[in-house]
């Protein structure tokens, strides 16, 4: 099995443009190369499995401070057996530049991690730490070796395991087809944090969004370009798609909820998903049809309202463009977190949008007439449809200022599109401080 590993020379070819690059820092377990990827210029990092020594590492933080001072994206192959230990304390210092260096350029360019072998220890750290971390199928990431402990987890270390826990956001078959997402990834991200937009020749999508067979991918597939989508995270938070794509040729960013409740993964995909787009303002789509927050006290107290408080922050702070499709359950803290901030509403014929559940609102506002009725339960049913439709439709959104447009499911992709280019030009400037202190 590990002949027939891909080696280094296959890897880049399936990275760069034609398997074309100028090799940097060739000699030794780190090597570094640059060239273009689906049109976009990148630096990589690329380890060959051997331990890494001081000067290995004194590469990494070399790259990472050109990429900083020429404005391209990062992609670092992680392949490791370890440090060489005869590096003694020199390489504990030399990781702590790295780390440093790596926190330093977050959000200045962009930084993808592959992993194609073993990933252990710091370099596990500084792999979850990318913007996007890929992960081949046969690679291993782990900060302890989960081998030998007493309680140990089925498929610990894994690519599944790792997109499970949120830190993998991609998986691929094997180096190559890994090599070949990260090129993929690195192409709909801009080149850095002052640059626009990366723009691409696009096809409409072949369906218009369907409320009624509703599903988070499908809403997605709606706006997005023709084979535009890259989803992110899908084995984390799976009540929330997030995926980068484009809309009428341009980059975004896409998040669609499911008709389910959402738990606290949830929010936290959400959340990590929202602060990439932001750092490189790409336009964040948010299609809003939920029906709210789990109630659960196991999901509270695995940390459920710290981290919707922390996705509610991220998405108030985010000074990136966003657009809000309230394409059907659209109530309370829902709507709140997800569209209250948005630069632009759009609300589809047949949302709901409204404080509390309309079901729940009329048992309140008519409980004497609904009690008084000989069948309670139509009673209920009737009035909360009616309530809906007076109160709660996209019309009174609208009229009401929780909307801004209205579209049909046919023209929602047209509608967003147009919001998209009305809020091109936007400038946000943010209060003076040294940073928030939204929870994490």
């Amino acid at each position: 099995m590990a002949a027939n590993k891909p080696g280094k020379a296959e890897i880049l070819a399936a990275f760069f443009d034609d398997g074309t690059y100028s090799p940097l820092f060739t000699d030794g377990a780190v090597s570094a190369a640059y060239g273009c990827a689906n049109g976009q210029n990148a630096y990589v990092v690329f380890e060959d499995g051997s331990p890494v020594g001081v000067q290995d590492i004194e590469k990494n933080i070399r790259v990472l401070e050109m990429a900083a001072e020429t404005g391209a994206p990062v992609v670092t192959f992680y392949d490791s057996t370890g440090a060489k230990l005869e590096g003694g304390l020199d390489l504990l210092n030399a990781n702590a530049r790295l780390t440093a260096e790596i926190a330093r350029v977050s959000g200045v360019v962009p930084q993808v991690a592959v992993v194609t072998g073993t990933c252990a220890g710091t370099n596990a750290i500084n792999a979850a730490a990318a913007d996007v971390c890929v992960m081949a199928e046969d690679a291993e990431l782990f900060l302890n070796a989960p081998f030998n402990a007493e309680d140990k987890v089925a498929n610990a270390g894994s690519a599944a395991f790792a997109a499970k826990a949120g830190v993998a956001a991609v998986t691929a078959a094997d180096a190559v087809a890994a090599a070949k997402q990260a090129a993929s990834i690195v192409a709909l991200l801009p080149a850095n944090n002052l640059a626009g937009p990366a723009l691409f020749d696009f096809a409409a999508p072949s369906k218009a969004l369907d409320l009624v067979k509703y599903s988070a991918a499908d809403a997605i597939s709606a706006l997005a370009d023709e084979g535009s989508t890259v989803e992110l995270y899908a084995g984390y938070g799976k009540n929330i798609v997030t995926a980068l794509a484009t809309i009428n040729g341009s980059a975004v960013g896409i998040l669609a909820t499911e008709k389910a409740a959402l738990c606290h993964k949830c929010t936290a995909k959400a959340a990590r998903f929202v602060r990439l787009c932001d750092a490189y303002s790409i336009p964040v789509v948010t299609v809003v049809n939920t029906e709210g927050f789990g109630k659960s006290e196991g999901d509270d107290q695995a940390g459920g309202i710290r981290q919707a408080a922390r996705m509610a922050g991220v998405y108030a702070e985010a000074t990136t463009v966003k657009v809000a499709v309230l394409a059907g359950e659209a109530v309370g803290p829902a709507y709140t977190v997800f569209a209250a901030c948005a630069d632009w509403r759009v609300a589809v014929q047949g949302c709901t949008v409204a404080p509390l559940a309309p079901e729940a609102a009329v048992t309140v506002l008519y409980k004497d007439e609904i009690f008084a009725s000989d069948n309670i339960v139509n009673a209920t049913k009737a009035k909360a449809a009616a309530y809906a439709k007076e109160v709660c439709s996209a019309n009174a959104a609208v009229a009401n200022g929780a909307a801004d447009a209205i579209a049909d499911a046919a023209t929602a992709r047209g509608a967003v599109a147009q919001a998209l280019d009305m809020l091109a030009s936007k400038r946000t400037v943010r209060l003076a401080k040294k940073h928030g202190n939204i929870t994490l």
